[in-house]
């Protein structure tokens, strides 16, 4: 593993923290020495990246003293560490290329690059370290907007989107939003998003049920939290002016979902810009980050590849398709799949599909001889 140490800053001032509390189980990147990496596990830093944006660069990490003062869960046996902060370069590319190097070395090490961040664009260097692997992956973002804008523009916090869907080569399979407002999105947007088949689901859906959230975070590798998606009243901090949005505990319950699932391989909050955060937020964010780990340490390891020993197998045929659709379900965790074949291998020897994580609700849908709006839309991009 490459030298990422010369990249961070370490945490200062030291916290004081209870015995037992998380601060005393976290690896911290101190004075007198960078944490060493000899397990898989989580790895949190700090990135004050506001240029692309109207707001100053004020770095402010309040938010680890309530997360050290938390207490682990009683199961929690993975490596935590905290590298510290990442502090912005001469200029924004500067920045991007150190996010995009330390994470694509912690992934490769098999730990999970936790982003605590300034802007959203932030998302863009966390996508290039999987180009640089050359991995094919989903993205997923909490957001109130879908942060399109334009390639002949430059990134910006709300427009950083298109440099991923237009570059070169592309290693984007599918992108999900959860979260999104209608009156903050144009109707342009969205036809352009069901013309690429992607995902959004809606506040109000979510609102009703948040479950629908967890087999979109069972797919996804790349994970972009936008602070602005969570309705102000529930953090109090004037900076996020949005009356409505995602409850507090909608929040956490979204974190606990992307840390079960066995796909995601890296995650950032970003938009934590406000100059002095309030108390309520600093805690939110801890609280979310403890969700993540809680999540993380209950991985089920249940995606269904190779043999199909602990599954049960549900076939349902469709007479619009003419052919079945199959539905896997975990004995291990009672998740649900289903195949979607490649197009072009049908009736081959050795036909082979894409493995699609959904829900009982998909199920139920194929009961009553309706296609999944989840089967064709990733039918539609296998073709």
């Amino acid at each position: 593993m490459k030298d990422i140490s010369i990249y961070f800053r370490p945490v200062t001032p030291e916290f004081k923290n209870e015995q037992h509390s998380l601060g005393k189980k976290i690896f911290v990147h101190t004075e007198d020495s960078f944490p060493e990496f000899k397990k898989k596990g989580i790895a949190i830093f700090y990135v004050p990246e506001n240029r692309q944006s109207d707001f100053q660069n004020r770095p402010n990490d309040a938010f680890r003293n309530s997360l050290y003062d938390l207490f682990p869960g009683s199961n929690w046996k993975h490596t935590i560490y905290d590298l510290g902060t990442i502090h912005p370069g001469k200029s924004v590319e500067d920045t991007y290329h150190a996010v995009t190097a330390v994470c694509q070395e912690l992934i490769k090490a098999n730990i999970v690059p936790f982003i605590i961040g300034g802007t959203q664009d932030l998302t863009l260097p966390l996508y290039r370290a999987y180009e640089k692997l050359e991995q094919l992956i989903n993205l997923t973002t909490v957001d109130n907007r879908l942060d399109l804008g334009s390639t002949e523009e430059e990134v910006r916090i709300d427009g950083w989107l298109s440099h991923i869907l237009l570059h070169k080569p592309c290693f984007l399979f599918n992108y999900s939003n959860l979260g999104a407002q209608s009156h903050y999105i144009s109707p342009a947007t969205i036809d352009l998003f069901n013309d690429l088949y992607f995902d959004v689901l809606r506040l109000g859906s979510l609102n009703t049920n948040i479950k629908l959230s967890e087999p979109i975070m069972r797919n996804t590798d790349i994970l972009s939290f936008d602070l602005n998606s969570i309705r102000c009243a529930d953090h109090g901090d004037q900076t996020y002016a949005s009356p409505n949005g995602f409850f507090a505990q909608e929040s956490c319950q979204l974190m606990r979902y992307a840390g079960i699932s066995d796909k995601i391989t890296s995650i950032g909050i970003f938009n934590y810009v406000s100059e002095n955060p309030s108390a309520a937020l600093s805690e939110l964010i801890a609280q979310m980050i403890w969700y993540f780990i809680d999540g993380y340490e209950n991985r089920k390891g249940d995606f269904p590849v190779g043999s199909r020993r602990g599954y049960k197998k549900y076939r349902v045929t469709l007479e619009e398709l003419n052919e079945e659709i199959v539905f896997s379900k975990s004995d291990k965790s009672s998740r649900w799949w289903m195949e979607v074949p490649y197009p072009g291998v049908k009736g081959h020897k050795f036909e082979r599909h894409q493995m699609v994580p959904c829900s009982y609700e998909e199920y139920q849908e194929a009961m009553k001889g309706e296609i999944p709006d989840l089967w064709w839309k990733t039918y539609q991009k296998l073709c």
